[in-house]
């Protein structure tokens, strides 16, 4: 039988990214979250407006989309509830949040230099997508009590970085998923996915059927990267 709740939040289940960004000072920052989905080469991103992460991504118009693996879980927990926002927003004080301006260290993961943005790649993730800004909206607009809280950022992947060990076997542009194993937050806790439980009709429709503009975008740019890069030798 259902019943009619009111559950605090909606996290049935999304995975982790960590959002590496810089800041004003040049150095880096790096922030968990899950609230995201993909569309072609496109993200869309739900983030708090007070949160260091979406200042920097609206000032600098571009970040990297890290996704850690389940093995990367204990390294992901350790950046809960910090900010590197300094002072800290009143309303992540209430939840316990703290300044912490090195957040690779604290982690510990390492910083790897990204190809066409300025904010770094975290080497330890098997997935690395540098990305630029594309559009910011805002949530709950016509809310008053809400309005100017929460803002939903369109992102266009670049650069698409995987670790060789979780694409498909002689096919070097596809990624296995039964390799593949993200870290998924669902209401608050961490999980990882489980074997395929059923056979996919939707995965019967070949994948370079979904391939958007994006693509052929990102690789006309990296094109005339590498013949700027042979007239400047």
């Amino acid at each position: 039988m259902h019943k009619t709740i009111e559950p605090s939040i909606l996290y049935f289940g999304t995975p982790v990214v960590l959002m590496s960004t810089l800041n004003e000072n040049g150095t880096d920052n790096l922030a968990p979250m899950s609230s995201a989905f993909w569309l072609g080469w496109r993200c869309v991103l739900g983030l708090s407006v007070s949160s260091k992460t979406t200042q920097n991504m609206i000032r600098t118009r571009e970040c990297v989309l890290n996704l850690p693996s389940v093995e990367e879980v204990v390294a992901v927990d350790r950046l809960a509830l910090t900010t590197g926002s300094d002072p800290v927003p009143e309303r992540k004080v209430r939840r316990g949040y703290r300044y912490e301006p090195d957040k690779f260290g604290l982690a510990g993961l390492t910083p790897a230099a990204s190809e066409t943005v300025s904010a770094p790649r975290v080497r330890e993730c098997p997935v690395q997508l540098e990305a630029i800004v594309e559009a910011t909206h805002g949530i709950a607009e016509a809310d008053s009590a809400q309005r100017g809280i929460l803002a939903c950022i369109e992102v266009r992947i670049l650069r698409v970085h995987v670790e060789e060990s979780i694409l498909i076997s002689g096919d070097l542009d596809r990624i296995d998923p039964d390799k593949w194993r993200p870290l998924i937050m669902s209401f608050q806790k961490f999980y990882g996915l489980g074997p395929q439980l059923h056979e996919s009709t939707l995965a019967k429709v070949p994948e370079f059927m979904y391939r958007s503009p994006d693509v052929d975008q990102a690789r006309t740019m990296r094109t005339q990267e590498v013949g700027l890069k042979h007239e400047t030798q």
